[in-house]
């Protein structure tokens, strides 16, 4: 049996770096603004600086709320198949002040627990219309509060 092929689930949002998944975004040179995804320029009110810097969050936060997505999302969206409901969550990241939207990667997802410790992840979606498995990034809950 061979191994599928793989591929991101949207490119220059995530990779896989030396020290292991990071989100890519930005942030402003002057006031330090955090964004995710990336920004071409400061959204903060006060700071008019135009020069944005590339940069890489994560991997732990904390679970600030979580949902089930209990239907099927329609394409473009990859799911399993057969469809399980999975959990999606707003992580706020230890790094930077943000908070990000994400999938978490969990067998149970009704268990998961507002509050808890979650590490950055890449998982796989799901296979695309080409056979494909497609990695994106998801947040995993951790056994202990580390």
């Amino acid at each position: 049996m061979t191994q599928a092929e793989t591929v991101l689930s949207v490119e220059g949002l995530f990779a896989q770096t030396a020290s292991g998944p990071r989100l890519l975004g930005s942030s402003c040179a002057r006031c330090k603004s955090a964004y995710f995804p990336r920004s071409e320029s400061c959204h903060n009110p006060d700071c008019s600086d135009p020069e944005m810097q590339d940069a890489q969050f994560g991997p732990y936060g904390r679970l600030w709320s979580v949902t089930t997505q209990g239907y099927q999302p329609p394409a473009p969206v990859i799911t399993q198949e057969p469809y399980s409901p999975y959990a999606v969550g707003f992580i706020d990241l230890d790094d930077q002040p943000l908070r990000v939207v994400s999938r978490l990667r969990t067998d149970s997802p009704d268990e998961v627990k507002v509050g808890c410790r979650v590490k950055l992840v890449l998982a796989p979606l799901g296979l695309d219309d080409e056979g494909r498995e497609v990695v994106s990034w998801q947040f995993e809950p951790m056994e202990n509060d580390e």
